[in-house]
């Protein structure tokens, strides 16, 4: 492994991380530290146990443990495909790509997961550092339902180690019994967060969008390693921002927004959703994509390293990328899976809220893929320089 994958992996786990286990209406959290030494021990090739064997096609063991995002799976799917292996699914869900980088390294391929749920431009350096294994294509033929545009990915041109879940944006939801000007842009939410939203405002709980918020407003790249870019950004997230910042939630559609606990809530598209359909007054809420521009993710599947269960995981794969499932999916999550005709079978199914799910040409054009850089370090210390900041 080279020194750059060490420090992009290693440094950015080495505050404390958040592990979150959640329900469709909240959350529990859970404190756990990774030490320094102990992350930059987990790379060392003589770490770990031994090996899990791979898939090849045989009997599906009885149990299945998922690693991923919150509220990111339909029930009814999940439900489904334990009906039809025998495998008890057990799932862990993590606020950042960060915290679970952080608990594959400390794990040294012991951690127990199967499948995890990394974004696209972190696969890269999990590859290089053994966090992940090959798939076996060959036990997941469904996936020739999936559109090729999110297949063959630069993160993993040959789908070697993931495929495409879910991808998604950034925006913000605010409550117009309280903020009753329009809000259209990035600027805008910065300006009701000081202001009527002061206090009563929240933030996702993860390093890069909430840095996104200052340079989308100004027209930065919110790739930027310029030194004085990440100061100024650092100087308005700790001084300006984090005053009026009453939550770190990466999930304001579980609680906060049926509960309307925020005012102005930084979301992912499909949670924002979610929190809007189980609000008892859906009118209350207006869901904004970040303008001028913002983020565009693609979470992928993964096979964790040591996974215990690969015949499991495989055949979990293959059930879940049914046209059916996919739908579900959708419905569910609010999230575009990527699968062929995903829009159409939305539509005629009857759908609501697809404007939140599927985007226009001129909206993706504004959504910008981020980069793991060398500004990955100093990128999670302002998150938790404004958490501190915040009392968070």
């Amino acid at each position: 492994m080279n020194d750059a994958s060490i420090r992009i992996l290693a440094d950015s786990t080495i505050a404390p991380v958040l592990r979150h286990q959640l329900t469709r209406r909240g959350f529990i959290g859970t404190l756990a530290a990774v030490g320094a030494a102990g992350i930059l021990t987990a790379c060392s090739p003589s770490g770990g146990g031994q090996p899990a064997p791979g898939a090849t096609g045989g009997a599906v063991e009885d149990k299945l443990s998922i690693y991923s995002w919150g509220e990111y799976d339909a029930p009814e799917v999940i439900e489904a495909f334990t009906n039809d292996s025998g495998a008890k699914v057990v799932m862990d869900t993590f606020n950042s790509n960060e915290e679970m980088i952080a608990k594959l390294i400390a794990a040294k391929g012991t951690s127990g997961f199967d499948l995890v749920v990394p974004t696209g431009i972190f696969i890269p350096q999990m590859i290089e550092n053994g966090l992940l294994e090959k798939l076996n294509l060959d036990l997941i033929p469904n996936i020739k339902y999936m559109d090729p545009a999110f297949l063959g990915r630069a993160w993993d041109p040959e789908n070697e180690y993931s495929i495409c879940k879910a991808w998604g944006t950034t925006g913000f939801v605010y409550d117009k019994t309280v903020i009753t000007r329009e809000l259209k842009t990035w600027a805008d939410f910065i300006d009701a967060a000081q202001n009527e939203a002061s206090g009563k405002t929240s933030v996702l709980d993860d390093p890069a969008p909430l840095g996104g918020i200052y340079y989308w407003a100004n027209g930065i790249d919110w790739n930027t390693t310029d030194p004085a870019d990440l100061d100024a950004c650092e100087k308005f997230l700790v001084e300006d921002l984090a005053p009026h910042i009453s939550a770190f939630d990466s999930y304001p559609g579980g609680s906060a927004i049926p509960q309307a606990s925020h005012v102005l809530m930084q979301s992912w598209n499909g949670d924002a959703r979610i929190g809007i359909q189980e609000s008892p007054d859906p009118d209350r809420w207006q869901w904004v994509l970040g303008a001028p521009d913002t983020e565009l993710w693609m979470d992928n599947w993964a096979l964790a390293a040591g996974a215990p269960h690969p015949e499991a995981a495989h055949a979990f794969l293959n059930f879940i990328l049914t046209p059916e499932n996919q739908l579900a999916q959708v419905d569910y999550i609010g999230y575009d899976t990527g699968a062929k005709d995903i829009k159409a079978a939305a539509e005629e199914a009857g759908l609501e809220m697809l404007d939140m799910v599927f985007f226009t040409e001129d909206q993706v054009k504004t959504m910008h893929e981020g980069k793991v850089t060398d500004a990955q370090t100093r990128i999670v210390e302002m998150w938790n320089k404004t958490k501190a900041a915040a009392g968070a």
